[in-house]
């Protein structure tokens, strides 16, 4: 640690040189004692939530998602997900409506009703994101010592009044609804919400679902539960809380989502783009869409109508990838070897399969078995691998 140099002269001035360190450092003068303490309380990575300032956004590159299925999540902006109970009630958009982020924030999700939604006792509309269990594993819960942990937060609605969301474990039988108010409408306003560690249920600590973080967009009384407690149930949200969905044309946006150990919160924990970027690509591995003409490795054709190739991951995924998505499969041609170029018109993850590469096939027509090449993109094709998120 550099030296904090504190001298006196017999005038009484005293000086403090400090080196030029970033953060905030605190000097205490105790009453009892000529002990000068300095407190280097800014530690990086404290902010356990991923893409919290809502900058990347590698599937829809600012696009809107309208929420559709009904079974299963909807990945929007990285590492966020949405659900809704009935399809196409509600859309989530990087910077919907273009309105300014708050001081310090370039860009924000944004959700808007696209109609009037009555509520079933089981209906659940909410955004939210699972925070993998290894990225939560010293908060301890489940235990004696569970870590206090503080959620904060930017948010700004067209409606007013007591909003609602919870915290809860992988398998969902323990859950903490909260709420915070929103007193003007369409004015930033930033929340603070803080929560003892559940001292009791099962925690993952692995590379599962250590913890969910859910903001309630309209969600039936079944799932809405106390506020400010810890319940064996699963509450999306708290009894009460305001129904974005529930009226036509409503917007709920929100940005700089802090999730952090102990009872305050500190300042939002900026990361560089390219840590932010490479976090979330263990999460969705994501190749190309810079440019025309980028090589992805080499290849072979593997029959007369199929070329196999190794793609390398940015970053060690979370587990194996599943499926593959391309912006057009025509948008990748093989270059082989002392032959023409081949367009592909599909392309496939194999069942050979890795954390930090794996092996794809592209169908094309023409090939020579056994001749070697190179895939590149022709225009900004990309491709980006499924099944890695939580």
């Amino acid at each position: 640690m550099a030296s904090i140099v504190v001298s006196g002269d017999t005038s009484g001035a005293i000086t403090i040189s400090a080196p030029a360190t970033a953060g905030t450092n605190t000097l205490s003068l105790p009453a009892n004692t000529g002990t000068a303490i300095l407190d280097y309380s800014t530690p990086a990575y404290r902010n356990r939530i991923i893409n919290g300032a809502m900058v990347i956004d590698q599937r829809n590159a600012g696009a809107s998602k309208t929420i559709t299925d009904t079974v299963n999540s909807t990945y929007t902006l990285d590492r966020w997900q949405a659900y809704g109970s009935v399809a196409s009630k509600f859309s989530v958009q990087q910077n919907a409506g273009s309105v300014t982020p708050p001081t310090g924030y370039k860009n924000y999700l944004g959700v808007t009703s696209l109609a009037t939604t009555s509520l079933g006792a089981n209906d659940q509309y909410y955004v939210g994101q699972y925070i993998e269990g290894y990225n939560v594993a010293d908060f301890g819960f489940g235990a004696a010592g569970a870590a206090t942990f503080t959620i904060s937060f930017w948010v700004r609605s067209s409606l007013t009044g007591t909003f609602g969301g919870s915290v809860a474990n992988s398998a969902f039988n323990r859950s903490y609804p909260f709420t915070y108010t929103i007193n003007s409408a369409n004015t930033w306003e930033q929340k603070t919400v803080t929560i003892a560690g559940d001292t009791t249920g099962t925690w993952l600590t692995t590379n599962g679902t250590g913890l969910q973080v859910n903001f309630g967009l309209g969600v039936g009384t079944s799932l809405s539960g106390t506020a400010n407690s810890w319940a064996a149930a699963a509450y999306v949200s708290a009894t009460g809380a305001t129904s974005v969905v529930g009226t036509n044309g409503a917007t709920f946006y929100i940005t700089g989502v802090q999730l952090e150990k102990g009872s305050t919160a500190t300042s939002f924990d900026y990361r560089p783009y390219g840590t932010e970027l490479a976090l979330c690509q263990r999460y969705l591995p994501y190749i190309g869409g810079i440019g025309g003409n980028q090589s992805f490795g080499q290849c072979y054709a593997n029959t007369t109508t199929t070329l196999r190739a190794v793609i390398n991951f940015p970053v060690q995924a979370r587990v194996y990838p599943t499926g593959l998505v391309t912006s057009t499969a025509s948008g990748f041609v093989g270059q082989m070897q002392g032959s023409s170029n081949l367009t592909a018109s599909a392309l496939a993850v194999t069942s050979i399969a890795g954390l930090t590469s794996t092996l794809i096939e592209l169908t094309v027509s023409g090939a020579t078995a056994g001749q070697p090449g190179s895939i590149y993109n022709a225009s900004a094709g990309y491709m980006y691998f499924t099944g890695c998120e939580l």
